[in-house]
């Protein structure tokens, strides 16, 4: 029996993509590391922005990193695992999916009083040593100060302003880096301890491991 070649149509072409799905079915638990969990199982239904925004929290704009997660359908975000039928996400239309998100700008300029938060950092990568500062809570004045410590924090980016590091898409924000030299932190040591709130010196006792600030900028809305 003579073998037919079958019709055109019928043979997969490498442009007939399935679109991106709009939305979503995601279910997810608690992350408990080494452990069976027996946490609850939540389902909800993400839109393909939410669920893209949570991965680029995870990857950055890394698109082969992006695709390789929407396709195995699995990401840890904030302690919680989250999981989805995994789906093919096409280069060309997850780039414009991910075009609406914010990018790195190299060229925007730090202004002091955009900052709402400063990363105190050790060396090392990943930092071994962190604190997390909120302006509204090193901004508080002690009795009797005329100055807060975050005056003091945003006093060393006057000398020297400090370096575009990226943005940050867990944040929202695009952080600047600025590297305190010993001395620095020695004065900034002295300060805390003259004018960072009660609740605060607990975490600043580490400030002589640290060797840099990070201050976290939130980009407003275009």
């Amino acid at each position: 029996m003579p073998v037919h070649a079958l019709p055109f149509s019928f043979y997969p072409l490498p442009w007939c993509l399935v679109p991106l799905p709009e939305t979503i079915p995601v279910r997810y638990t608690e992350e408990e590391a080494e452990y069976l969990s027996v946490r609850p199982v939540v389902r909800q239904t993400f839109r393909l922005q939410e669920l893209i925004d949570m991965v680029l929290s995870v990857t950055g704009k890394d698109l082969a990193r992006i695709q390789h997660i929407l396709r195995t359908g699995t990401v840890v975000f904030h302690f919680y695992r989250y999981r989805w039928q995994g789906f093919e996400a096409d280069a060309a239309e997850l780039a414009a999916a991910l075009a609406s998100f914010p990018d790195d700008d190299p060229a925007r300029a730090f202004r002091a009083e955009e900052c709402t938060a400063a990363l105190l950092e050790s060396g090392g990568q990943p930092p071994r040593h962190s604190v997390e500062l909120s302006r509204e809570a090193a901004a508080r004045k002690r009795w009797f100060r005329s100055r807060s410590f975050w005056d003091s924090l945003l006093a060393l980016s006057q000398a020297r302003a400090p370096v575009y590091q990226g943005y940050s898409y867990l944040r929202r924000a695009d952080l600047y880096q600025q590297a305190v030299s010993a001395e620095q932190i020695a004065a900034l040591a002295g300060e805390a301890a003259r004018l960072a709130p009660r609740e605060l010196r607990a975490g600043l006792r580490q400030l002589p491991e640290m060797s840099r600030i990070v201050f976290i900028c939130p980009r407003r809305a275009a």
